[in-house]
């Protein structure tokens, strides 16, 4: 039996004088399954197929999927029996039970002439789920190791110390990092998304310096003589399905404006460390399928310099290399890599970037085999099937297609632009459903600065009162929820912002 908790309204635990100060206390989970399901027969057909970590995210993904899967029976069971005597109290402890959610009895106070609002139901529900997850704490080093090396070391001795990625905002790069790319979470410095992955330039310089001071003062991840670079990587997306319509809004479902339009950006990061540091960044273009999550990684060339038309795609190599032995079908990687970039197999300088990649390219075909095999090579929704909206600081510790929209952002001005999109998108969703938009506020906080977590709580309610004034119909509608967490405290752990009360003025003064 899973013990009780004091509640607040959004199932994250009781209310008190501090409730930024506690721990979010989401309760323990229970899952469908504690052992991965098997792969069917056939999966892993191809050499460069790695069925355990296919496996391994695939179980994740049924996992998240089934969470989230039941919500609509909970509350649809809950719906006609909300005018019964006793109801409130049963119907938290059906939450409790069957969703895992510790929420107040008053949010199923019903009466005859005001019936639950079982839409903002649904969509508090969303919030708390993917909250639980989060704190799910999912192994996320399934690709530590590459052919029995340490990614870690492999990426220095491939020439960079730190990777930088972003993508697209649209969910269906949710699983960029884990699933589409499957790049150790270990070597990834920063993940941020922007609509249509058009990322702030000042931004990004103001994060390679972060990592450039860390190696001066702590040599980490190695000492700042060391022969490495930084690499900034966009990725782009489009739709093999529906290409006219299903590519990415933000680029008019033009795949060819999107890679220009982020061609010029890295062009302009690079310009950036150029002229403000004297110092030398490497930059990589790739785009996805969303359908079948294919890449085309832009293999730059000796000089560093990327085309829009040049490119490799993951797809073709699959069926170019599906019949060779596992060695064979990586050295064909590495001579199409060579290829694309127009300089032979043994250039020296520029065979870093090309082993990178290769080790990109060989990690996407395992992905494509695995949607072969458990989707048909396709996707069944090749549009938009999000189910929340995220935005301040990056989640990446729930990585599933379609599963958040995600737009980082300082301000609500800031990133007006990729706000509109995501709430386009999900109001389309969930309109005709009469479903409240679930939009999450999550900032991160620093226990090792002073106040940083109190200014992190002040951060959260300036964005929420700015996304309200923002979208004020669907707020009044009752179409608009929105909860704020803070994670960077106790590992795995989340703080609850509490949206409805006044932050004490020692609080504001941080």
């Amino acid at each position: 039996m899973i013990p009780r908790r004091p509640q607040n309204s959004f199932g994250l635990g009781a209310r008190g004088a501090e409730p930024w100060r506690r721990p979010a206390g989401f309760g323990q989970l229970t899952w469908t399954s504690t052992t991965p399901p098997c792969l069917p027969p056939e999966c892993g057909r191809h050499p460069l197929a790695d069925q355990a970590i296919s496996q391994a995210l695939h179980a994740r993904a049924l996992e998240i999927d089934a969470a989230f899967n039941a919500i609509e029976p909970v509350l649809r069971g809950l719906a006609p029996r909300q005018f019964e005597e006793g109801f409130a109290r049963r119907a938290t402890a059906e939450m409790l039970s069957r969703l895992h959610l510790d929420f107040s009895a008053d949010l199923f106070a019903a009466d005859w002439t005001a019936p639950l609002d079982m839409g903002a139901l649904h969509a508090r529900c969303v919030l708390g789920i993917f909250c639980r997850l989060i704190e799910r704490a999912f192994d996320r080093s399934l690709a530590q190791l590459s052919d029995g090396e340490s990614v870690d070391v492999l990426i220095q001795r491939w020439g960079f110390h730190a990777v930088d990625i972003t993508p697209c905002a649209d969910g269906r790069l949710s699983g960029v990092v884990d699933y589409i790319l499957r790049i150790p979470p270990a070597v990834v410095a920063f993940r941020t998304s922007y609509a249509g992955a058009l990322f702030d330039v000042a931004e990004c310089v103001r994060q390679w310096e972060s990592m450039e001071l860390r190696r001066c003062r702590n040599g980490r991840p190695n000492a700042a003589d060391a022969p490495t670079r930084y690499l900034k990587m966009c990725v782009y997306h489009f739709s093999s399905a529906d290409p006219q319509h299903q590519g990415c809004a933000a680029h008019g479902s033009d795949e060819t404006r999107a890679a220009t339009a982020l061609l010029e950006r890295l062009r302009h990061f690079g310009a950036a460390i150029a002229g403000v540091h004297g110092a030398a960044a490497a930059t990589l273009l790739v785009g996805v399928d969303t359908d079948t999550d294919a890449i085309r990684v832009h293999v730059p060339d000796m000089h560093g310099q990327m085309q829009v038309s040049r490119y490799l795609d993951s797809r073709k190599l699959y069926a170019r290399t599906s019949a060779l032995p596992r060695e064979a079908a990586k050295e064909a990687i590495r001579d199409a890599v060579a290829a694309c970039a127009g300089v032979s197999k043994d250039d020296a300088g520029s065979m870093g970037m090309r082993w990178f990649c290769g080790y990109l390219l060989k990690n996407n075909i395992a992905q494509v085999d695995a949607v072969r095999e458990w989707h048909g090579g396709h996707y069944g929704d090749a549009g938009h099937t999000e189910r929340l909206i995220v935005v301040g600081d990056a989640v990446d510790d729930v990585q599933l297609r379609n599963l958040a929209f995600q737009a980082q952002m300082t301000t609500v001005e800031e990133g007006a632009g990729d706000l509109d999109i995501g709430i386009a998108i999900l109001r389309r969703l969930h309109e005709e459903r009469r479903l409240a938009i679930p939009l999450l506020v999550h900032l991160r906080a620093d226990p090792r600065i002073p106040g940083s977590e109190a200014r992190a709580h002040c951060r959260a309610r300036r964005l929420a009162a700015a996304i309200t004034q923002r979208y004020p119909e669907l707020k009044a509608a009752g179409r608009l929820h929105i909860q704020a967490v803070i994670s960077g405290g106790e590992a795995g752990s989340l703080l609850p912002v509490d949206l409805d009360h006044a932050v004490p003025q020692a609080m504001e003064a941080h």
